[in-house]
């Protein structure tokens, strides 16, 4: 089941895979497969994972933005 959330540069990256179908193949292309196994998943922003992995956030959260509009999550 998934939850209605807005997904913004600040959203939590384990809310969004949780509540976006789909999302978690997004956060994998832009920041690999170590915020899988990694606790801050929870407690850390699309902005602070892409601070880490030198990624414009904008972009993340755009891909994400269109799994939702093209009716795959919330």
């Amino acid at each position: 089941m998934t939850t209605k959330i807005e997904v913004t540069k600040d959203s939590f990256i384990g809310d969004v895979i949780k509540a976006v179908p789909g999302a978690e193949e997004v956060i994998r292309k832009y920041f690999g497969n170590g915020c899988f196994t990694c606790p801050g998943i929870n407690v850390e922003s699309i902005a602070f994972g892409s601070t880490m992995h030198n990624v414009d956030p904008e972009e993340v959260v755009a891909d994400i933005k269109k799994l939702v509009e093209d009716g795959n999550g919330a």
